[in-house]
């Protein structure tokens, strides 16, 4: 057999001692072994790697017990995580992060039965752009997909909050269930 050719050796590499392509389960445990190698080598690395030019973060402040920075990158940092829970189902989560009046509008458990029936889970939101406004707000712009979004967050009890929109506040107020049957009946619930 001829292994000079790349994809030949790497097909050598993987056949078993008698020149037959291995088992799936061999297989299978082999991109098991990789993969944790793989995660190890990541996980490692990036806990030994010293980067002074990252931002303090909303993590770190939470972890020490301290309030989030009342900065343009705090506020950025905040509003991803906003994103980031929401796109991945954890509406319970992203509510927790929502501005006093937000919450008022709607309580958790609405909310959650809401974005469980009409969201659309699973697509990634990117911030694209911010600027504070004043000392306490700042204007995120967001895409998903190829529609682009802005929305403001309040630095509110020494963590930046998202205030839903007008319209948010409005759709919010009616309740889970008024709140489904009025977006089915728009047309922009995702589930139905």
């Amino acid at each position: 057999m001829d292994n000079h050719h790349p994809y030949r050796r790497l097909g050598a590499l993987a056949a078993n001692s008698h020149g037959q392509p291995p088992r799936p389960a061999v297989v299978g445990r082999r991109l098991a072994a990789l993969a944790l190698a793989a995660a190890a080598t990541l996980t490692f690395s990036a806990a030994c790697t010293e980067d002074s030019e990252a931002p303090a973060g909303n993590a770190a402040a939470a972890a020490a017990g301290g309030p989030e920075p009342k900065t343009l990158e705090g506020a950025k940092v905040a509003a991803q995580t906003v994103f980031d829970r929401f796109s991945g189902g954890d509406f319970a989560g992203a509510w927790e992060m929502y501005t006093s009046s937000g919450k008022q509008a709607i309580s958790k458990d609405d909310y959650v039965k809401l974005n469980t029936a009409c969201s659309r889970k699973g697509l990634a939101i990117q911030l694209t752009s911010a600027r504070m406004e004043g000392t306490d707000r700042a204007v995120v712009i967001a895409k998903q997909l190829v529609a682009a979004q802005s929305y403001t967050m309040v630095y509110e009890a020494d963590a930046w909050r998202l205030e839903p929109a007008k319209e948010g506040l409005t759709l919010y107020k009616l309740g889970a269930d008024k709140a489904i049957a009025a977006q089915k009946k728009a047309g922009t619930c995702a589930g139905g």
